[in-house]
């Protein structure tokens, strides 16, 4: 591609994030770690420690048995989605490498599956597809029981091909999952070699406090809403 096809495709992505974020203007508005302390004590988010073997970083979204879903909802997790992304984005690595993301659905329930909602699907869904500002390379699902079906049916509908091909299901199939990600960067509990310790919800939370002020310059920019 040429530079002007490739610096129409990025203001076209620009555009969309910003389109995104009026719209759901009601999870970006004043959206700081330190307003979001809740989802960071819950510690079913993390970022590991080791990036993958094509240098992206490796996004851990918990939503089984560690969830509590009555103290903790969908939409504080998607927040604590975004901030992570967002920070992540301040990497020049990251800019271009990307970022993949494993969801650990371990001893998810029936009241679980009852939190997700058609609109919630979507939303994340277009998020995904049209307002990321970081590639997502890949979308890994593990651990996942049978009920999870009815989870991923609600998404189904809104997945465009080139994203549907990026969410890989592998169960509790580790050679699966290190078909795509190595050992090295994973820790023991999904099969890998990992020695670093996990970075709790909490000690991240105090790492995202320290870039306070790019958070605040991330929700400057962007639409007048009025």
């Amino acid at each position: 591609a040429t530079p002007f096809v490739i610096s129409w495709k990025l203001l076209k992505t620009v555009k969309r994030y910003y389109a995104f974020k009026k719209k759901h203007h009601i999870f970006y508005d004043n959206l700081v770690p330190s307003n979001e302390k809740n989802i960071f004590e819950h510690d079913i988010l993390t970022v590991l420690p080791a990036r993958d073997q094509h240098f992206r970083r490796i996004l851990v979204i918990e939503l089984g048995k560690k969830w509590k879903h009555t103290k903790c909802t969908l939409d504080e997790v998607f927040k604590g989605c975004v901030l992570y992304l967002e920070a992540a984005m301040l990497e020049n690595m990251t800019q271009v490498a990307g970022a993949v993301v494993i969801f650990d659905m371990d001893g998810l329930s029936m009241q679980q599956t009852w939190q997700f909602t058609p609109p919630f699907a979507k939303r994340i869904v277009d998020w995904l597809q049209d307002a990321m500002p970081c590639r997502i390379k890949n979308i890994h699902i593990i651990n996942q029981p049978y009920i999870f079906n009815v989870v991923f049916a609600l998404f189904k509908p809104f997945l465009r091909e080139k994203l549907r091909k990026r969410i890989i299901f592998h169960g509790t199939d580790r050679k699966s999952l290190h078909s795509y990600l190595t050992p090295k960067c994973l820790p023991k509990s999904y099969g890998g070699t990992l020695e670093i310790p996990r970075i709790t919800g909490v000690q991240w939370l105090e790492l995202l406090n320290l870039c306070d002020e790019e958070f605040q310059a991330i929700n400057s920019y962007g639409y007048d809403r009025s």
